[in-house]
């Protein structure tokens, strides 16, 4: 998912138990000039999709708040 000059992606594992845990990736920029944060939840979820959802919406999150963080006041 873009949003803005971010690419969000969402990383699922599965675990030994059967539940899953996420985490998201959140890149900007090109070649050398790249960054790429990753974020860990400790939440667990019961199916892929919930937490890949979670993990987008973490990601969002995060890009609304160093957005908001960086403007000017």
């Amino acid at each position: 998912m873009v949003l803005g000059k971010y690419l969000i992606s969402p990383l699922i594992k599965v675990l030994e138990n059967g539940w899953f845990a996420c985490a998201v990736s959140i890149r900007s920029g090109k070649g050398q000039s790249s960054t790429d944060r990753v974020l860990r939840f400790t939440r667990l979820f019961r199916d892929h999709g919930s937490a890949a959802d979670y993990a987008r919406s973490e990601g969002s999150q995060w890009i609304g708040a160093v957005s908001t963080a960086s403007r000017p006041v």
